[in-house]
């Protein structure tokens, strides 16, 4: 039997989902198609109520952000695992009869929560392959992460790695890779940059509007009257917004793009001196894997504060939570032949880690680390729909 590789995610931030389909498509180029297996037991048990679930998540980070930060700091603070397992009995389930199924040679999670379900399972006497986590946050990292023992951590920076050695966890456990993204980034590093500023070319502006981005619409008009900058705008699939700024755009000098979904993010952020986002997990560190300056124009409480902090201690971008911010402080970037920018650029080179995903497929499909699984985890178990087999291109704007 071919190498199992179990990666469970959820669809609760952008940020768990595109870590677990760069690492299942490393692991796939490593050993071939299906050696990676993408499982969202939250989508499999209840598909109408998850995405009720995820659109109600949405909607409290985005409407009331001081409830959310309040509700995620108890989480950090509090237990309310395993009680609380006997509301997702049946995410339980899944998980069960799919490794039942699969009987992988190794589990790997972006998402907390199933640390929590393998353990019940361990605790009813299923025999489990080891399981490692893929931590999807920085600095601001919520204890969930790390109340349930598992095999390794991998972590998206040193300051992170530092976070989870100070609550006690072995440093043996812990592998400071980098953030899983797509191998577009280090297989086009040497394809793809934004034009020189020091010798006169245009500054290139990349602006991501994600739901909920407060001030959007204003910050795009702003953006397109600086007539000296070329500017690109990812609406997502706000079609009404799409044709607004389109329309905008038509009259300008310089070269002026509006895009609506697409996955043409990678390659966008390779080619533009800066991206204008909220701090989302996904955004981030995609951008410092493309060594692409980000100026933050939102912080949802929580998890994201973790990501602007790391951004602010490495001097790669700035904080600007206004439209009026968001144009003094690009002008402040590219003055003097963009000196900031320059500088901003350079601190990129020691954070970004674009091959983070082939780092951790190579780790976890090591010999030493593919323990084979028992046969006394083979027990008949109720059907369950089959997940999604294989990597999908990242959604470049949600």
């Amino acid at each position: 039997m071919s190498t199992r590789i179990l990666i469970f995610t959820a669809g609760f931030g952008e940020g768990h989902n595109a870590a677990a389909r760069a690492l299942a498509a490393a692991c796939d180029e490593r050993h071939g198609p299906g050696t990676a297996l993408l499982v969202d037991a939250f989508a499999l048990a209840s598909p109408r109520l998850n995405i009720h679930a995820r659109r109600f998540y949405v909607g409290l980070i985005n409407r009331t952000p001081r409830l959310w930060s309040a509700f995620y700091a108890w989480l950090d603070r509090s237990s309310p695992f395993p009680a609380a397992l006997w509301l997702l009995q049946r995410e339980l389930r899944v998980v069960d009869a799919i490794i039942a199924r699969e009987r992988p040679a190794v589990l790997c999670s972006t998402y907390p929560v199933y640390a929590y379900f393998l353990a019940e399972l361990a605790r009813r006497g299923r025999v489990l392959p080891a399981h490692y986590y893929v931590v999807t946050d920085s600095i601001s990292i919520n204890s969930l992460w790390w109340r349930v023992p598992c095999a390794g951590w991998f972590l998206p920076n040193p300051d992170s790695t530092a976070v989870l050695r100070r609550a006690g966890i072995a440093a043996d456990r812990l592998h400071t890779t980098g953030f899983p993204v797509t191998s577009f980034f280090s297989d086009h590093a040497a394809d793809f940059a934004p034009p020189d500023l020091a010798t006169g070319g245009a500054p290139r502006v990349l602006y991501i509007i994600n739901s909920g981005t407060r001030h959007a619409e204003e910050t795009a008009r702003r953006l397109l009257a600086e007539t000296g900058w070329e500017i690109t705008i990812a609406v997502g699939r706000d079609e009404r917004l799409q044709r607004k700024l389109a329309a905008l755009a038509a009259g300008r000098t310089r070269p002026a793009t509006v895009l609506g979904w697409t996955q043409e993010i990678p390659r966008l952020l390779m080619t533009h001196h800066v991206v204008v986002s909220k701090a989302g997990g996904a955004t981030t560190q995609e951008a410092i894997a493309a060594r692409c300056p980000m100026i933050v124009n939102q912080v949802v409480p929580g998890q994201e504060e973790g990501n602007y902090e790391l951004l602010r201690r490495h001097d790669v971008g700035a904080l600007a939570e206004t439209p009026s911010a968001v144009i003094d402080t690009l002008c402040r970037a590219f003055d003097a032949r963009g000196a900031v920018w320059q500088t901003w650029r350079r601190a990129l080179d020691q954070l970004a880690r674009p091959t983070a995903a082939r780092t951790i497929a190579e780790h976890l499909l090591r010999p030493a680390t593919l323990v084979a699984t028992s046969a006394e985890t083979e027990t008949e178990s109720e059907p369950v729909p089959v997940p999604f087999r294989g990597p999908t291109p990242t959604p470049a704007s949600a």
